[in-house]
């Protein structure tokens, strides 16, 4: 009977030890208990309405001066956090709120031609801080093409005339941070961009 009682006790402390180091799956085996979700991914059309891709003018005209300029773009990313195992026993705790700290974004072609600086812009990291958490969405807004990318190939291409009329690209949005506990989480999304010199109204 004593030796029933102790493997009991055994196994409760290995599930209480388990549920503390388990690994989370979903992105790049976080050890964190917290998930980085991303809800939404969105950019703006040319009108600049808000919209699930986004129409990137590679080239404006200040409709005063006459005078071309370039601009960055941005997007909007709906984050949540929340607890790996819903239904956790100690529940959740402030270590368990995620701060997000950076991102990265990079760009892919469907007919594989993904050369960066040729023909796809160069891909970059930006900073992030924003605290989430868990049970809370944050909507965080970003750039997602940098201004310099529009005095590069491809784009720069489009803007002078010596290229196809558009270049559709899917964007990866990978977003990073980290629990209050220093554990690394990680999110990714995606978002269609379609670059053109677009007609300025």
């Amino acid at each position: 009977m004593k030796m029933i009682r102790t493997t009991i006790t055994i196994l409760a402390i290995l599930s209480i030890c388990l549920y503390f180091t388990s690994c989370n799956p979903i992105e790049d085996e976080s050890r964190s208990a917290t998930l980085l979700i991303i809800n939404n991914l969105t950019g703006y059309d040319i009108e600049g309405n808000e919209s699930n891709f986004l129409q990137s003018d590679v080239l404006k005209v200040d409709s005063t001066t006459g005078n071309t300029y370039v601009t960055a773009d941005s997007a909007k990313a709906s984050l949540t956090a929340q607890l790996l195992e819903p239904d956790a026993p100690l529940g959740s705790s402030l270590y368990n709120s995620i701060q997000v700290t950076r991102y990265v974004v990079s760009y892919i072609r469907t007919d594989g031609k993904n050369t960066e600086g040729v023909d796809v812009p160069y891909s970059f990291e930006g900073s992030l801080s924003t605290l989430i958490e868990v049970g809370q969405t944050v909507d965080i807004s970003f750039i997602i093409v940098r201004a310099a990318a529009k005095l590069e190939p491809p784009l720069i291409n489009l803007a002078e005339g010596r290229a196809e009329g558009t270049i559709s690209v899917t964007a990866k949005v990978e977003i990073y941070g980290h629990d209050l506990a220093n554990r690394n989480v990680k999110a990714t999304g995606y978002l269609t961009i379609v670059f053109a010199n677009y007609i300025d109204q």
